[in-house]
């Protein structure tokens, strides 16, 4: 069974395999074996259908992939043609003392029917062929192709990152976004080939030139030489062959050539070229009635061909008839009731025949701003739209001291809200909410006033400090009273400022990683490329990036931290010890964010015998900090909030040193009791730096 079923297997399976090879072979027997005339018909004709197939596809194709094969073709046509040129070369020579018929009736019609057996007029219109074919055709498809392999290459990150922004937010599967960047390289090396073969094409030109040349001196020669023929008859026989010879071989080429510059010119659309060009240049009846009066113009004019331009000016002005009358009937008002009524129909069946879809589904907002009617005016563009400006200064500013680029601030009205309220929403989910009085101004007590004002008693939205909102009148009045006066775009920006801070570690998603390594690997290509994804995975380098943030560490100083993450990668994949090791590096940024423009540390510190029952309840329960006795616990965290409150009275900043193995302990226990506490370890302490001890923690108990 499997030997009959093998023939027929390889017959269905490698049909198509098979015909390019067999093409290269047939190409090559005929520059080396003697073909007779009636082969060379075939192989003249099978020329010329393959051209006018060629362009009649790039006539049908929609988007230039369709027809990806094209340089290939155009390769391979190119070289069927030159092969053709060999042979009707070796039968011009050796028969063409016996008459015009010598190389087949197909040559001898391109020299008898096309040029009227003229060989003046022939090589005159083979010359006319070859400049237009070689000067303008293939020149200018070259051209488009070098510029349109340039602009793909351009563009190609920008459609990369917009595919995986896409893949990001859900949009596509991962299929498709597998597609799309198949697609888009595909592009890119469509032009680059189409730039390359059309080099091709003008090297046939030339090499047509040439042939002819030399088929009619080498005929002369044979001719009078070999054959005995007067000058005349040979000229008469090798030219006429010579030109025919050329013409059958440079129009298929011309035709290529037309199909080359139609692929490559074409806008991108959802159209073929047939019917772009009859929708487009013929849709306006003006035009029609214009051109037919210039036509008709000038066939009044005396000595021109009256009836050919007044024939044409009537042709026009009919077009244009038609067209103007198909528009008034798809615009009246039957056509438009039908209309209304279709769309009432599927209106109505809409609800019942529309289904839920993947569409219906929309992506959450990282961040997003709603405001009240009254706030419009502060987010409306053609209003002013001053807090505009400060939301796009707040995210130059962050990026500039944070490290990265948070997400854009989608902002919305919403009319659920009081009017002069606004909410400030993460991933869909309230964060901060407040109200901002449009027109008045928020005079903010810091402590230190010399007495109330009248308004609207209220606190600050951002940082929970009273404050009063008071009239634009009574501005200067507050200032000198040591209030801090701002007006409702600046409390709503500091507000969406402080919550952008706040959650930064939120904010640094996969791609937010992604486009700050795009942007690294621009100064540092080799760095980034070593450690991503060959030493690290990106969620770990994005869960390290995070757990900084979680803590307030900037990660402006991108090259130490990857310095220090691919020289401990290789010991360790954890994030959390990784992130230990990069405080480390990043020991001296950090000691000077905290206290800039000193040496001397006010710190607090543990007590000697409650840093030994931490370091066992950290060894007993892994490290996380779930093994803390309840008691140990409470006492903790009340001994630390005494501590942080008499270093905030001190005027210094509250600061925890402890033993590095502790620090990720304390620091998660503390954080959300005491976020403004400061957790370091000594490892992350500069040796220039000067310590100062102001109280322990744990030393009464």
């Amino acid at each position: 069974m499997n030997s009959l079923r093998l023939p027929v297997w390889m017959a269905g399976m490698n049909a198509k395999a098979l015909a390019a090879p067999l093409l290269i072979v047939l190409m090559l027997a005929m520059m080396i074996l003697p073909l007779p005339a009636f082969v060379l018909d075939m192989f003249f004709s099978f020329n010329i259908a393959i051209a006018v197939i060629v362009l009649l596809t790039s006539l049908y194709t929609v988007k230039p992939l369709d027809f990806m094969v094209f340089p290939t073709v155009l390769l391979v046509s190119t070289m069927l043609r030159l092969s053709l040129n060999v042979a009707s070369t070796r039968v011009v020579l050796t028969e063409g003392h016996t008459g015009p018929d010598a190389a087949g009736k197909v040559i001898e019609a391109f020299g008898h029917f096309l040029i009227g057996g003229n060989y003046t007029v022939g090589i005159v219109v083979f010359v006319i062929l070859t400049i237009i074919n070689f000067t303008v055709v293939t020149k200018g498809a070259g051209r488009i192709a070098e510029v349109g392999a340039r602009f793909a290459l351009d563009a190609m990150p920008g459609k990369q990152m917009a595919i995986d922004a896409d893949l990001n937010a859900g949009l596509i599967a991962e299929q498709e976004a597998r597609r799309r960047r198949t697609e888009v390289a595909q592009e890119a090396e469509f032009y680059g080939a189409m730039d390359g073969a059309s080099k091709y094409v003008r090297g046939d030109a030339v090499a047509g030139i040439v042939v002819t040349v030399v088929n009619i001196v080498g005929g002369l020669i044979v001719g009078m030489v070999q054959h005995d023929l007067d000058f005349g008859s040979a000229l008469k026989n090798y030219t006429l062959l010579a030109i025919g010879d050329g013409l059958v071989a440079q129009i298929p080429s011309l035709i290529i050539s037309i199909a080359a510059g139609v692929v490559v010119s074409r806008v991108a659309s959802e159209e073929d070229i047939s019917t772009q060009l009859v929708g487009q240049l013929f849709a306006k009846p003006q035009v029609m009635f214009i051109t037919a009066g210039i036509v008709g113009g000038m066939g009044v004019i005396p000595g021109m061909p009256h009836m050919a331009f007044v024939f044409l000016a009537s042709v026009l002005g009919g077009a244009g008839y038609l067209i103007q009358k198909r528009i008034d009937e798809q615009s009246s008002p039957a056509a438009a009731t039908a209309a209304q009524a279709a769309a009432a129909t599927a209106a109505a069946a809409a609800p019942e025949m529309e289904e839920a879809t993947w569409q219906d589904i929309l992506p959450v907002d990282t961040l997003g701003l709603e405001v009240g009617y009254r706030l419009i005016p502060l987010v409306d563009k053609s209003q002013g739209g001053e807090l505009l400006r400060r939301i796009k200064g707040i995210r130059k500013k962050f990026a500039q001291e944070v490290g990265f680029l948070s997400p854009a601030v989608h902002i919305r009205d919403n009319l659920e809200l009081k009017p002069s309220a606004y909410k400030i929403a993460l991933k869909g989910v309230e964060v901060g909410a407040g109200e901002a009085m449009n027109g008045q101004y928020l005079a903010i007590n810091p402590g230190m006033v010399s007495g109330p004002l009248p308004g609207v008693e209220t606190t600050d939205p951002a940082f929970g400090l009273p404050a009063v909102w008071i009239d634009g009148s009574m501005r200067e009045q507050a200032q000198i009273m040591g209030y801090t006066v701002v007006d409702a775009g600046t409390v709503i920006a500091t507000h969406l400022n402080h919550i952008i801070t706040t959650h930064a570690a939120e904010l640094l998603g996969r791609q937010e990683v992604q486009s700050l390594l795009d942007h690294l690997a621009k100064e540092m290509p080799k760095m980034v490329e070593d450690l991503v994804p060959k030493m690290l995975p990106l969620s770990v380098l994005q869960k390290v990036l995070q757990n900084l943030l979680q803590e307030g560490v900037h990660i402006r100083d991108m090259r130490t931290i990857i310095e220090t993450l691919s020289e401990q990668a290789m010991h360790s994949q954890d994030a959390n010890e990784l992130t230990a090791q990069v405080r480390i590096a990043l020991g001296r940024a950090i000691v000077q964010q905290i206290f800039p423009g000193t040496n001397e540390l006010t710190v607090m510190a543990l007590d000697s015998r409650l840093e030994r029952l931490l370091m066992q309840a950290m060894n007993t329960g892994g490290g996380d900090g779930t093994a803390l006795e309840p008691g140990l616990a409470d006492t903790l965290a009340a001994q630390a909030d005494q501590a942080v409150k008499e270093q905030e009275q001190m005027g210094q900043t509250p600061v925890l040193l402890v033993p590095a193995p502790l620090r990720p302990l304390l620091s998660r226990f503390l954080r959300r009791a005491l976020p403004q506490l400061k957790v370091l370890s000594h490892a992350e302490l500069p040796e220039t730096k000067t310590i100062r001890v102001t109280s322990l923690i744990g030393g009464q108990s």
